[in-house]
């Protein structure tokens, strides 16, 4: 258990002294609502299924994701996708102009974008060429106005996870709020930090429903943290940023668990055949990186040659090669069969 960790010491003065907004949904919230007649939110009372306003709070959702991941439903907060999460944790704690952030590249690029809207320093320290956290120089890039550390496991474009030790050690020193972002972590053998939130309390984990649950349309993130830091988020976050469409549809998707997980083993399973073919079938191919995502990370000879030719085969990928450490490399997701068989038939094909 990390102690002597004080988390007002990392909140911004004026979200200390916020009064949060107060909708009719919060100052009414019997669940017996069958014989009631709503009248308190100046709603259109012509019924159609979403003319109401929708539950502030996503209960439903979060009773199903606090069984399905065994965390207390106190410990969840929903966003409209993992973007609007992390963009409430950076208003939380970030005072804007003063603070700083520690990204690592090459990695998801909206944590720097969400730093540049907030006027958040983003200071960056790149990964090692294994692709692993250099623990050493993220410790020495910090100071007294580094409030966020972001970490993306399994990472964003590498596929790789960062090794527990490393991540361990950084929840442990770094005196700030540390971000593990688990939008992979269904596609991974390596176990979600999730169990380790009560001996953490400056982790915090965001997930997302839009990879392995297939629903990215409906923008359905979730975060995973301390009661004392979820009620911050909560007292900043739109009194409903999570609309009544993208409930229904997440609760639908939620019950179909077996279906879920059945798309997930044959993703896997597809990475890993891909993965084989790309390493002894195309010539141009100069490295296939390890993988816990749903794609794969490709060194090749010209990667910019390379994804324009697949582009003419109606094949798309995503070019990385201007990324750090990514030179030369393209990001494959992993499709359907069919769509894979595609895929390295085009790859074959170009010369």
């Amino acid at each position: 258990m990390k102690t002597n960790f004080d988390i007002t010491s990392l909140i911004r003065e004026n979200i200390k002294q916020l009064e949060p907004y107060s909708s009719a949904r919060d100052e009414y919230k019997d669940a017996t609502t069958d014989e009631m007649i709503f009248l308190d939110a100046n709603e259109n009372p012509f019924e159609n299924g979403v003319n109401r306003y929708p539950d502030p709070y996503q209960n439903t959702v979060k009773d199903m994701l606090s069984e399905i991941k065994n965390i207390p439903k106190k410990n969840i907060l929903l966003g409209n996708g993992s973007d609007e999460v992390l963009d409430l944790i950076f208003r939380v704690f970030c005072e804007p102009n003063k603070d700083n952030i520690i990204t690592l590249p090459p990695t998801y690029g909206m944590y720097g974008v969400l730093a540049n809207i907030n006027a958040v320093e983003n200071r960056k320290v790149l990964l090692t060429d294994d692709f692993q956290p250099d623990v050493k120089a993220i410790l020495k890039t910090a100071d007294q106005h580094t409030k966020l550390l972001f970490l993306c496991s399994p990472n964003n474009p590498t596929g790789n996870s960062f090794s527990q030790k490393s991540i361990k050690e950084l929840l442990k020193k770094f005196k700030g709020l540390v971000v593990i972002d688990e939008a992979y972590i269904d596609f991974s053998e390596q176990e979600s930090w999730l169990k380790h939130l009560s001996e953490f309390p400056n982790l915090i984990i965001a997930q997302t429903l839009s990879k392995a649950y297939g629903v990215a349309g409906i923008r359905m993130g979730s975060c995973y943290a301390s009661k004392e830091i979820i009620n911050l988020l909560n007292k900043i976050k739109p009194p409903y940023n999570v609309n009544e469409l993208s409930q229904q549809k997440a609760i639908n998707r939620l019950k179909k668990l077996d279906e879920v997980n059945n798309e997930i083993a044959q993703l896997v399973s597809e990475r890993k055949r891909l993965k084989k073919e790309l390493e002894c079938c195309v010539n141009y191919i100069e490295k296939v990186y390890p993988s816990d995502g749903n794609f794969l990370l490709i060194k090749v000879d010209d990667a910019t040659k390379r994804y324009n030719q697949l582009i003419e085969l109606g094949v798309v990928v995503r070019n990385r090669t201007n990324q750090p450490k990514c030179e030369n490399c393209l990001r494959i997701s992993v499709g359907i069969l069919e769509e894979n068989l595609k895929l390295i038939r085009s790859l074959k094909a170009i010369q």
